[in-house]
């Protein structure tokens, strides 16, 4: 792999405008190689890249995305760097989340269930139980726009629903269809959410389906490889109650309309269909079981059609942009 090195002085800081001038678009740098330069571990830098803090750019040669050397210069020049986009990123579990709001985790866990918090990550433990992880930005946020949900009578879910995997769904697609202008990458992210049967139905064309498989985003590796595990991350992934379900369905549909306009999927040669793809001699691989073969036959749920519960606004952090660094600072010196 190609790496570039920008030469940066660590201990000089110059105003963002000056950064910008002063440094050219190029080189892009590797996402790996970008990493290093803004002193990111791995997880962090993708986060920072989904939540929209790092801006990157097209691979002219059709490959992984990049980071152009001026944006990696208008990150470094900020007065807190690296700290300030390290605690932009930050991520906690349960029970530091539950540290951090001063508050017991079971309190925490039921805030999480209702809705008042939407995890941005997710993983198996080793016994193969679901960890679900949140930004510890906007619990602070939480923390000073709501401060009696952390004391008093402890929130109950509506009707014993958990919405941290259908939140976690609506944010994760979000943020995969901010990172790209390609309209079936855009499309896959909406079919991750459906699992084989709602795909064939919609999707009529397996050359179509074909290209959702392989351009479905990656969400997290299972290790070791079992049916139980794939089980967890199937409840995890795949919409299942009656409305969001629906919900993905049009949205499929609306996303399909859009790529089919840029460019048709890949077909083999000699495919009536076919005369106008760039790509030829692609045949379909077999389908991949993503999960359970359709929804599930409870009566649909009273609740909103999106994907994410609707009780608020979305914050400024779950859209992807700062928050005032002070937040954090303030809530912990109050501890």
């Amino acid at each position: 792999m190609t790496v570039f090195t920008t030469v940066t002085t660590k201990s000089a800081v110059a105003p963002t405008a000056v950064a910008r001038a002063a440094a050219p678009a190029g080189p892009r740098l590797t996402l790996g190689a970008a990493a290093r330069e803004l002193e990111l571990r791995r997880g962090e830098f993708e986060l920072a890249v989904q939540l929209g803090h790092i801006r990157t750019v097209p691979d002219p040669g059709g490959g992984q995305r990049r980071v152009t050397a001026r944006e990696v210069a208008r990150l470094r020049a900020a007065a807190d760097f690296p700290e300030s986009l390290r605690e932009r990123v930050r991520t906690v579990g349960t029970g530091e989340g539950a540290g951090l709001l001063g508050i017991a985790p079971g309190r925490f866990t039921k805030l999480a269930r209702t809705g008042r918090l939407t995890p941005v990550r997710c993983y198996l433990n080793r016994y193969r139980a679901v960890v679900w992880l949140y930004l510890a930005d906007e619990l602070v946020e939480l923390a000073l726009r709501e401060p009696e949900l952390l004391s008093g009578r402890h929130p109950e879910p509506d009707g014993g629903q958990d919405w941290r995997a259908r939140n976690w769904r609506g944010r994760r697609i979000a943020m995969l269809a901010r990172q790209t202008d390609d309209q079936w990458e855009q499309a896959a992210a909406v079919a991750s959410a459906l699992d084989s049967a709602h795909l064939a139905e919609i999707v009529r064309d397996p050359y179509e389906r074909a290209c959702l498989r392989r351009l479905q985003p990656e969400t997290f590796r299972i290790h070791p490889e079992s049916a139980i595990a794939q089980a967890m991350v199937d409840r995890v992934l795949l919409a299942d109650e009656a409305d969001e379900v629906e919900w993905y369905r049009l949205r499929l549909v609306e996303a399909l309309a859009d790529a089919r306009d840029q460019c048709p999927a890949p077909r083999p040669i000699g495919d009536p269909a076919g005369e106008r793809s760039a790509l030829v001699g692609v045949e379909p691989p077999a389908p991949r079981p993503l999960g359970r073969t359709g929804p599930r036959t409870a009566a649909p749920s009273a609740r909103p059609a999106g994907p994410e519960r609707t009780r608020r606004e979305p914050t400024p952090q779950e859209g992807g942009a700062p928050v005032q660094r002070s937040l954090l600072r303030r809530l912990r010196r109050g501890k």
